[in-house]
């Protein structure tokens, strides 16, 4: 009897066990990340592009218009979405950090509260680049590759980047786009370079589709696709001049879509103004886990997000150039306020120059005074402190109203908006005179580019704390003329030929981390 006992109490154990594993039937969540992407998908109505499978998944949950990051760049804009708090409130808000810190007030990364919450957590691509500690894959996930790793009846928490939409570009044999089917932005010179460039990154965008269309299928072949939560997004705007590393919508606004099968209506198309921070308030509610501290962000299927008017971003250094914007933006309005009015858009990066091919032909274009009004605005030597630009009118951003008596009262309730949010949300440090480096270089480059310039200085200067000079233009009209020589071939390859991405300017060394 007494092993009959043994059996039976052993039998009752498991069964009691598994049972209870198989009733967790909390969401497992699927976040995917695109990099460098505005809503440059054919589900939003860009020109010669074709993306199945994003299509699909828009058609079959929500596909969100105004959707926005809280920075124009990844280290920031991601160290946000993995903590559900705008950048500079956990002191995360200088692209390639120096001097990372653990995060502030109690706040936990949210894949922790997740793994603390009985999920599994993992990260299926290489990428996290936070701005804060711990910043490695391993602390901040289950040091694993793949949901499939889990427990028996575990929900998981999965995130993914597809990395192939950022800066280099390849060609779509497949599909190939013809130059007459894209449409530029009027604020981008028209000429047929241009056009290439814009077509190469939307073929590399039906690449990713591909990719996106792969993992969903596995979801449904692995019978997970009813009781997962996707989301897809870009982690900032488009790797165009204008767009990453500013707060104009090519910037910010970002694709958004989420499936919830059996609690998200499919066909969905939502006007309300959303942040990438959502995700992490809408995916911690739909797990039942409260997070330690209210998070910045909100549920996106909450009552709160529907009369919310505005949206913030914010902007600092972005490498060793220096630089600070604010912004806000309503349904209506977008307004950026510019606290380096000094420096020009396009002082010296050393990575923009060496990635973007039309940076050099439209540099070209402004130095022989070929460019419209509209295009030369991003080539000034210096910016207006307040930027207001009434977008039912002006949706491409390039008519500043801000000076314009008929938008004063606007204009005054927009600053004093986004004074609010700089001050009793984001804790806003603003710029200091060392970040600002008055006084620090000689006035002039006694070169024919700054590139050359911080090459031969930079055992005399300690560029991660002064930054690079922002002398303009970067480059002489011959220098241009020798990088857009340069990106001939690459840009212009045809879509079954291999051609070299080009080495543009020199490398600068990164000072070790003391």
């Amino acid at each position: 009897m007494g092993f009959k006992f043994f059996i039976a109490l052993f039998v009752l154990f498991f069964f009691k066990n598994t049972n209870v594993e198989a009733q967790d039937n909390r969401p497992n969540i699927l976040w995917i990340t695109i990099e460098d992407w505005s809503p440059d998908l054919s589900c939003y109505g860009t020109k010669g592009i074709y993306t199945p499978n994003v299509d699909k998944l828009a058609s079959e949950g929500i596909r969100y218009n105004r959707a926005f990051t809280t920075s124009p760049v990844c280290s920031t804009s991601r160290s946000a979405m993995m903590t559900g708090f705008y950048q500079n409130y956990i002191g995360a808000n200088q692209h390639r950090e120096h001097h990372k810190k653990p995060l502030p007030y109690g706040i936990k990364p949210v894949p922790k509260l997740f793994e603390e919450a009985g999920y599994f957590t993992t990260l299926m691509s290489y990428k996290t680049d936070m701005n804060f500690l711990p910043d490695t894959k391993e602390e901040l996930f289950m040091n694993t590759n793949d949901w499939s790793d889990r427990k028996q009846g575990q929900p998981f928490f999965a995130r993914i980047t597809f990395g192939g939409t950022h800066r280099s570009w390849n060609r779509d044999p497949q599909r190939p786009i013809d130059i007459k089917d894209v449409a530029l932005p009027p604020y981008y010179a028209d000429t047929p370079f241009i056009r290439r460039d814009w077509a190469n990154g939307l073929e590399q965008m039906q690449l990713v589709d591909r990719e996106v269309g792969a993992l969903l299928k596995r979801l449904e072949e692995e019978g997970l696709a009813e009781n997962t939560i996707v989301f897809f997004i870009g982690d900032h705007g488009r790797c165009h001049i204008r767009g990453k590393q500013f707060l104009y919508d090519g910037g910010t606004r970002i694709p958004m879509i989420m499936r919830w099968p059996g609690k998200v209506e499919p066909g969905q198309v939502n006007d309300d103004m959303v942040m990438s921070i959502d995700i992490d308030a809408t995916i911690l509610e739909a797990a039942g886990i409260t997070p330690p501290v209210p998070l910045h962000g909100q549920d996106l299927l909450g009552e709160e997000i529907k009369v919310r008017k505005y949206t913030f971003a914010a902007r600092d250094k972005m490498d060793e150039t220096h630089d600070a914007m604010r912004s806000i933006r309503s349904k209506e309005y977008k307004l950026i306020l510019n606290l380096m009015p000094e420096r020009p858009y396009l002082q010296y990066n050393e990575y923009k120059e060496g990635a973007y091919p039309v940076l050099a032909e439209m540099n070209i274009m402004n130095l022989k005074g070929e460019l419209s009004p509209e295009q030369a605005l991003f080539f000034a030597p210096s910016k207006p402190e307040i930027e207001l630009f009434d977008l039912q009118n002006d949706p491409y951003e390039v008519h500043n109203v801000a000076n314009n008596p008929e938008y004063a009262a606007v204009k005054k309730e927009l600053l004093a908006e986004l004074e609010n949010w700089r001050m009793n949300v984001i804790k806003d440090q603003g710029v200091s005179e060392e970040f600002r480096a008055t006084g620090i270089f000689p006035e002039k480059n006694p070169y024919s580019t700054v590139d050359e310039w911080v090459i031969k200085n930079q055992e005399n200067y300690d560029f991660n704390r002064v930054g690079w000079p922002a002398w303009y233009p970067t480059r002489t009209l011959q220098k241009w003329e020798e990088v857009r020589a340069k990106w001939e071939p690459y840009v212009m390859r045809k879509a079954t030929q291999k051609v070299s991405r080009p080495d543009i300017g020199l490398r600068v060394k990164k000072k070790k981390k003391k």
